[in-house]
């Protein structure tokens, strides 16, 4: 296969497989109420939330584990044995007999979809044609929220005529059709191959370099700041409508509120990346995460409707643009070598902030202060976040590029 038509190829494969995350991302939420009101399993909100935290260690582990055996075994290999573990496991969570092993399926697959995303985000960086970078890493990530909002309409197609199992099923399908074009399809890295070829490492070697040559003070930054991005995503996904709720809006408006903030998040990654590649990741970044906490903390200005909806597209455009930019940088921070393993790392610290979203949201709550005190905190996270990355040496992806250079 030529490289123009290897090219062609990975972005709509790579898409495809980080859409899968977003269905992850919305699936159990869709499936928790019929849980819960036909007492599967004696399930009870507080066991739903061992499953949901379960869920989300799973996937910690895989981008940790399978972001750094990536650099080790290739982006091709990884990225296909990640789909085809997740699909499976998702598909065996629609025949468990137990609350427990349901858990511990969604644990499974977890460990599969959390590789998917710093394998995906390495290769399309690494097949991006030069100076288009961010570009190519935010319009992959739309498959994201592609995936949520696809979730979320099969889940009132699917569930009420075929039960919740039918949404595991649905899932896994996408995998028969994905895996054997991946594997017919999917092209290894170029830029990998040469710095394999130049530098073959073990994992051991790949992990330890994010701590040496400079890298050190960039891999705390990008840490602190996929913590922060990931909090903000999943903490308002979890809880915006909630917190509108309480503020006074009727639970239909909360809930346009919510498909509004992610119709904002998928314009935002769209024009995110274009910026990037114009002014620079670093300098976008930085704004994408003042410009959320900015919008975050007008949410807690009573505005009219209109204005509102306003509000929310444009806090939706710039908190999931913002986690996304980061992806992007540390894609051009690191060198081929270890490049899947730097994304992997801060993917897998960030989903402890994905733990945490979800926490700081419901402890508000339960204070009764979330509204306006909820978007005041999400906006010093914000805050966070652009501060964060300034710790990141101006150049240093200047200094890699030419270490790697893109095909």
């Amino acid at each position: 296969m030529s490289p123009a038509a290897a090219r062609s190829w990975v972005v709509p494969l790579a898409w495809t497989a980080v859409l899968l995350d977003g269905f992850d991302l919305v699936v159990l939420g869709t499936v928790l109420p019929a849980l819960l009101r036909d007492h599967v399993w004696g399930l009870t909100p507080g066991t739903a939330s061992v499953v949901s935290t379960v869920g989300l260690i799973g996937m910690t582990i895989g981008a940790l584990a399978i972001g750094t055996i990536t650099d080790v075994i290739g982006r091709r290999k990884a990225l296909i044995i990640a789909v085809t573990a997740f699909s499976a496991f998702t598909a065996l969570c629609a025949i468990s007999p137990s609350a427990f092993v349901f858990g511990l399926l969604r644990f499974l697959a977890g460990l599969g979809l959390g590789g998917c995303l710093p394998t995906a985000i390495a290769l399309v960086t690494e097949y991006a044609r030069k100076g288009k970078g961010g570009s190519a890493t935010t319009t992959v990530m739309t498959g994201y929220h592609v995936g949520a909002v696809l979730t979320a309409l099969l889940g009132i197609w699917l569930i009420q005529p075929l039960g919740w199992r039918a949404m595991f099923v649905a899932g896994a399908l996408p995998a028969l059709v994905l895996v054997p074009l991946m594997i017919k399809y999917l092209p290894e890295s170029e830029s990998f191959e040469r710095a394999r070829e130049t530098q073959e490492k073990s994992a051991t070697e790949v992990v330890g370099g994010l701590f040496r040559g400079g890298l050190l003070r960039a891999t705390i930054a990008f840490w602190v700041t996929s913590f922060m991005g990931l909090l903000l995503v999943y903490g308002l996904n979890t809880w915006l409508p909630e917190i509108m709720r309480q503020a006074g809006y009727p639970l239909g408006a909360a809930l346009g509120l919510l498909l509004t903030l992610n119709l904002g998040g998928v314009v935002g990654l769209l024009v995110a990346g274009r910026v990037a590649d114009k002014v620079g990741v670093r300098p976008a970044v930085i704004f994408w995460f003042l410009g959320a906490a900015v919008f975050l903390a007008l949410l807690s200005v009573k505005l009219p409707a209109v204005g509102l909806y306003v509000a929310v597209f444009l806090t939706g455009g710039f908190v999931f643009s913002a986690q996304v930019l980061v992806y992007a940088y540390i894609g051009k921070t690191y060198p081929a070598v270890m490049r899947a393993t730097g994304i992997g790392w801060a993917a897998g610290v960030g989903r402890v902030g994905a733990i945490c979203g979800p926490i700081l949201g419901g402890a508000l709550l339960s204070a009764g202060i979330a509204y306006p005190w909820g978007f005041y905190a999400f906006a010093g996270v914000g805050a966070l976040g652009a501060a964060a990355v300034t710790g990141v040496r101006a150049g240093r992806s200047r200094e890699n590029a030419a270490v790697t250079p893109v095909p």
